[in-house]
């Protein structure tokens, strides 16, 4: 069973940055795409960022500019940037393998939360 362990939440003041983890237990990692997602109170979950076995990137409007996902294969981890947060960033951020819309593994989740 893959296992996701994400790292890196907290709280940190609108403007500020933070630099989230997610270890991954799958044995051939380069070969997964890898995104973050976060879902806020009352609200859906969404893409946030995502990482192809190749390197090509996306992300939300809402982050671009802002956020900077990327991926270490040798250690089996994906991180997400964030900086020059705004307390609308404030969502449980969650790591999951494979590409948007494909079935895959899911992190338990980490808070991130902004204050104004």
């Amino acid at each position: 069973q893959v296992q996701l362990v994400e790292s890196g939440g907290g709280l940190v003041q609108a403007g500020g940055s933070l630099r989230l983890s997610c270890a991954a237990s799958v044995i051939i990692f380069s070969n997964y795409a890898m995104g973050w997602y976060r879902q806020a109170p009352g609200k859906q979950r969404e893409l946030v960022a995502q990482i192809t076995s190749g390197g090509t990137t996306k992300y939300a409007d809402s982050v671009k500019g802002r956020f900077t996902i990327s991926r270490d294969n040798a250690k089996r981890t994906v991180y997400l940037q964030m900086n020059s947060l705004k307390p609308e960033d404030t969502a449980v951020y969650y790591c999951k393998t494979g590409r948007e819309g494909f079935p895959g593994s899911w992190g338990q989740g980490t808070q991130v939360t902004v204050s104004s």
